[in-house]
C-alpha cells in the first residue's frame, strides 16, 4: 500500500530565509516540501489548494522598518487573502517561524478567535529584556499528546484506532 506524502508550502522571497532549512525538516518528518516564491502563490502560478502546510519562514520580509511581518502582511492580505482564510478555514496547517509568526499574527490569522481568520486582534510588542534575545530552548514529547492530524474533528468522520 502506497500512501501519498503530506505536500508543504515554504513561502520564499524577498528578505526571507531558512527556507531550505526549513523546507529539509519537513521532508525529514515525512512530507514532500516545495519551496515557492511568494509571486508564484500571488500570480496564481502556484495553487494553495495543492498543499496542506503552508510555512511562513524567518527573515526580514521588506525588512522591519514599519513593524516586523507587517509589509509581507499587508502584501499577501490585499492580493490573496481571501485563498489564505479558505485555506485555514479547510482545516490546513499554517507554521509562522520567527518573523514568519509575526507575518501570520498581523495577518490576523492568529490567534483565530471564534474562527476569525482575517482580523487582526493582537499586537506583538517588545520582550521582557526589550531587545534582541538568541537562546537555544530545550523541548521534549508528550507522548500523551496526539497531534492534531490525528485526532478527530467536528468536521472529519473519526478514524479507526490502531
Amino acid at each position: 500500500m502506497t500512501t501519498s506524502k503530506i505536500k508543504a508550502l515554504v513561502l520564499t522571497g524577498y528578505g526571507l530565509n531558512c527556507d531550505m532549512e526549513t523546507a529539509y525538516a519537513l521532508e525529514l518528518a515525512g512530507a514532500a516540501a516545495d519551496r515557492v516564491h511568494i509571486n508564484a502563490i500571488i500570480d496564481g502560478a502556484v495553487s494553495l489548494d495543492d498543499y496542506k502546510i503552508l510555512v511562513f519562514g524567518g527573515g526580514f520580509s521588506w525588512g522591519d522598518d514599519h513593524g516586523a511581518g507587517v509589509i509581507q502582511a499587508v502584501r499577501m492580505k490585499h492580493n490573496i487573502g481571501d485563498r489564505l482564510t479558505r485555506f485555514v478555514e479547510n482545516g490546513n496547517l499554517v507554521i509562522g517561524i520567527c518573523n514568519g509568526f509575526q507575518t501570520i499574527v498581523n495577518l490576523g490569522l492568529l490567534p483565530g478567535l471564534d474562527d476569525d481568520y482575517k482580523n487582526r486582534s493582537v499586537a506583538l510588542t517588545y520582550n521582557d529584556c526589550g531587545n534582541f534575545r538568541d537562546d537555544w530552548v530545550t523541548l521534549a514529547i508528550n507522548p500523551d499528546y496526539l497531534c492534531f492530524y490525528k485526532k478527530p474533528d467536528k468536521n472529519r468522520a473519526a478514524r479507526p484506532s490502531r
